[in-house]
């Protein structure tokens, strides 16, 4: 049976990007493996664990490129050629262009660490707590033209305390993002998700 294969971008430690690995080695994530990763990084360190684990890993450098979309062109075709199904945004620091969605439409998965249409953007765990919000969480959502936009497909919440700071925050949501990007992974290869205008439904879900 052939394989589910996934295309992961990432400008950082990767974390969501380990956890996701996990979850397909011991088969949370049935029949699908990571074909890829890339970064805009050369020091990314979630580029230097891919290698560690012989999974090909690309580091993409926007300033060799004239443009924008020719930096993006270079990633889509890497993506191409290792047959990707989905691809996944894993702390990747670049806002994906209109060329790159309408390549892989209704294929492409972010997380982010608040509860969306809440706080998009950089920093959303320091806004959250300055704002004074007593729940925040994490939004998987489907990728579109706009940042921090798509469809969103789960989200989890957690408390904020009175004595919580960025940081603590942050280390709060950090363990329900990587619980919920895999459920997201796992219910896209299982065919369970169908987006209809705004929304997405979960298959065999109330």
């Amino acid at each position: 049976m052939k394989k589910n294969k996934i295309g992961v971008l990432l400008s950082g430690r990767g974390s969501n990007f380990r956890a996701i690995l996990e979850n397909t080695k011991k088969g949370y994530i049935k029949n699908t493996e990571i074909a890829v990763v890339i970064s805009d990084k050369s020091d990314a360190g979630g580029l230097q664990y891919a290698k560690q684990e012989n999974i090909p890993s690309f580091f993409v450098n926007l300033k060799e490129f004239q443009n924008r979309d020719k930096y993006e062109e270079k990633i889509i075709d890497i993506l191409k050629n290792h047959e990707v199904d989905l691809v996944v945004l894993a702390g990747y620091m670049k806002i994906i262009g209109e060329n790159f969605v309408k390549n892989f439409k209704n294929r492409i998965m972010n997380i982010h660490p608040a509860l969306l249409p809440s706080f998009p953007g950089l920093h959303s765990q320091k806004k959250a707590i300055k704002y004074g919000v007593r729940y925040s969480g994490c939004t998987v959502h489907f990728v579109d033209e706009k940042m921090d936009h798509g469809p969103i497909i789960l989200q989890a919440v957690v408390p904020v305390l009175q004595k919580d700071t960025e940081e603590t925050l942050s280390i709060k949501i950090l363990k329900e993002e990587h619980k919920i990007y895999s459920e997201a992974i796992k219910l896209f290869f299982e065919g369970k998700l169908e987006i209809r205008g705004r929304k997405v439904f979960i298959k065999g879900r109330d």
